[in-house]
């Protein structure tokens, strides 16, 4: 269950109709991930300084399980990120930073009572994401009820 937060000092009015929505396929394109398991937040008018300057900016946190992290991945996923982000904002390299996060430990549940216990790291998950986990290892994951 990928995570998106954009924040940015953009005013509401300066940002494309639907961005949201693009950045959710975006997301689910780039990570390989059905868009009904991303969760993407668009926070505007901010007051944010980036590199000691007030000027137009934007910073994207992406969080995810199994497919951000390694530096291979993680340098696969930037330029893809901020190609979407340049040509959404209008924005350059300099004032578009962002960070990828591998979630290995948490709760990340689509709603209350839902979710799964993975043993080598103890975290609650989204029912769905047990099909994502058993891809990447062989690991027993019991279902919570």
């Amino acid at each position: 269950m990928p995570f998106l937060e954009l924040e940015t000092n953009l005013p509401a009015g300066r940002l494309p109709p639907g961005l949201a929505q693009e950045l959710c396929a975006a997301a689910a394109a780039i990570l390989g991930k059905p868009a009904e398991r991303v969760n993407v937040t668009v926070r505007s008018g901010l007051p944010m300084v980036l590199a000691g300057s007030a000027e137009p900016c934007a910073q994207l946190l992406v969080s995810s399980i199994g497919v951000v992290g390694s530096a291979e991945q993680n340098q696969r996923h930037s330029a893809r990120f901020f190609d979407v982000l340049t040509a959404q904002l209008g924005l350059g390299p300099e004032r578009t930073p962002w960070e990828l996060v591998e979630l290995r430990c948490g709760v990340t549940m689509p709603n209350a009572g839902t979710g799964l216990f993975l043993k080598d790291c103890h975290p609650l998950l989204p029912t769905g994401a047990l099909a994502d986990r058993q891809e990447q290892n062989s690991h027993d994951v019991p279902v919570i009820p």
